[in-house]
């Protein structure tokens, strides 16, 4: 059974979430707060499986009590917001706080019939599966065929992230200067409602240009490449990039091992590999694969992650060369990339 806490200061709104979760198997209602500064109190008695977050709430938004809850009853956050689009800032901030995904709040309609609901039945079951037995899933990459690419091949720097990763990429790419000659990828878990949003929020941090990455597209140095759907980005054998699909099972979406192991298969000289916060392992694989391949390879330490999972799992697999404090990675990033200036004939 999962329990399921509501934080929401609109009755129509809780109304609408308790019928939703009612109406589910193997979920109950563990209790309600109507703002941040109660969700802590109720949260620090009873921590339940996932907290179902407001955003704009009077006392205290669901930005403070995701920071406060995360510190002192650390569990799953999910933020539920009924201005998704307009408050996309405090959702990147709530999710570098520890948040797991966002969804747009069910909506009661004036028959009483709820709307909306199955998104976020789907978020709560995919938390579920990865508080339960994250460890044995697999990414899969694209066949293995190698062909030369007929481009200037840039460095590469590729970046995967989870839990707290928004805040702690745009405090890599902060660091890293405009006129860098290398392309980086990041593959951060979220919905792809909010990619074009996630991209935005992090060109705002940085001076790099940020984009989200398109299907066919090849990478470019000084361009900060975001995976933009909730099918996993995969590099292909003639070095472009493409959304699949497959493993449609994995509980991660998109999938940073996905990408990871599709890079380490087929781009043809190493570059820099960071793993940083998150729940789980997705990743651990894919960046041993790099490893494997000859490149310069890192996990975030313990005491900067906010989540301390799918770093640790890149540790225990010894898949990391590096173990690095959050504030060192950028330099360590720039530091091992080489530049690639010669040209390929296909």
């Amino acid at each position: 059974m999962i329990r399921a806490a509501i934080v929401n200061d609109l009755p129509m709104a809780v109304t609408a979430l308790r019928r939703v979760l009612d109406a589910a198997p193997g979920i109950e209602v563990a209790w309600t707060a109507h703002d941040g500064a109660e969700a802590v109190e109720m949260c620090a008695r009873d921590v339940p499986d996932v907290i179902l977050m407001d955003l704009i709430m009077p006392v205290m938004d669901g930005v403070e009590a995701t920071r406060r809850i995360m510190r002192e009853s650390p569990c799953a956050v999910v933020v539920v917001t009924a201005t998704v689009s307009g408050n996309a800032g405090k959702v990147f901030e709530a999710m570098g706080h520890g948040a797991l995904d966002a969804v747009a709040t069910p909506v009661l309609g004036l028959d009483g019939a709820v709307s909306g609901g199955e998104e976020l039945l789907k978020k709560i079951f995919t938390i579920a599966k990865l508080l339960a037995k994250p460890g044995d899933a697999k990414g899969q990459a694209l066949p293995v065929r190698a062909v030369a690419p007929s481009f200037r091949q840039p460095a590469l720097a590729v970046i995967g992230a989870s839990t707290g990763g928004p805040k702690a990429v745009a405090t890599i790419l902060a660091d890293i200067p405009r006129d860098v000659d290398a392309a980086l990828v990041v593959v951060q878990h979220v919905d792809m409602r909010f990619a074009d949003g996630l991209a935005e929020w992090l060109a705002s941090q940085c001076t790099l240009r940020v984009q989200v990455a398109a299907d066919g597209q090849r990478l470019i140095p000084g361009v900060v490449h975001v995976a933009g759907t909730n099918d996993h980005l995969v590099l292909r054998p003639d070095l472009t990039l493409c959304y699949q699909a497959e493993p449609v099972d994995y509980p991660y979406r998109p999938s940073v091992d996905a990408f990871f192991s599709s890079v380490a298969r087929h781009w043809p000289s190493p570059g820099v590999a960071a793993l940083l916060t998150g729940m789980g392992r997705d990743g651990a694989k894919g960046l041993l694969a790099l490893r494997q391949a000859g490149w310069s390879t890192i996990a975030q330490d313990q005491a900067t992650s906010v989540v301390y999972g799918m770093p640790k799992a890149a540790a225990d697999l010894d898949a990391a060369r590096h173990i690095l404090p959050l504030p060192d990675i950028a330099r360590a990033i720039l530091d091992n990339l080489v530049p690639r200036s010669t040209t390929h004939a296909g």
